[in-house]
């Protein structure tokens, strides 16, 4: 699946992320993710979820393998859902940390401009983190309004 600059540019800008799952008996499970990026070689989608927040999300993953992400601007409310299957859960190395501190600053300021003080989403957990790679196969506008739900690919 294509996934569009403009697409990329918003999952990498620091946005809110949550990461859905379910467990293998459909007991829905979600995680606050601390960044994203796009590999568009492969249109694989990478999130970082804390190892403090992240058990239950990991294991469903382990044990099922499909997951829901959703991106969430809080300024204007713009949202994307992408779906995929998993294709590996790794540690995030020292390199990933960058990506990670660079969308928690982001999102701080972003939240911060709602009314929520930086310090507050600058405590949140964040590392040590695991690495999410997913193969996503479907992509949806969440944004509140009459495109709510379109699909956006194939």
């Amino acid at each position: 699946m294509e996934i569009t600059s403009d697409i990329v540019d918003f999952i990498e800008s620091g946005v809110s992320i949550l990461v859905g799952t379910a467990s293998d008996r459909l007991m829905p499970s979600c995680c606050r993710a601390m960044g994203a990026r796009v590999d568009v070689a492969t249109s694989e989608l990478i999130v970082f979820v804390p190892a403090a927040t992240s058990a239950q999300t990991l294991n469903d993953l382990e044990h099922g393998g499909r997951v829901a992400v959703c991106f969430g601007r809080p300024t204007d409310h713009r949202s994307l859902q992408l779906k995929g299957s998993l294709r590996g859960i790794e540690s995030a190395e020292e390199s990933d940390r960058q990506t990670i501190h660079r969308c928690r600053l982001a999102l701080a300021e972003a939240w911060g401009e709602i009314g929520i003080p930086p310090r507050i989403t600058l405590r949140m957990a964040h590392w040590p983190s695991h690495r999410i790679r997913i193969a996503i196969d479907s992509m949806f506008n969440q944004t509140p309004g009459p495109g709510a739900g379109a699909s956006l690919g194939v």
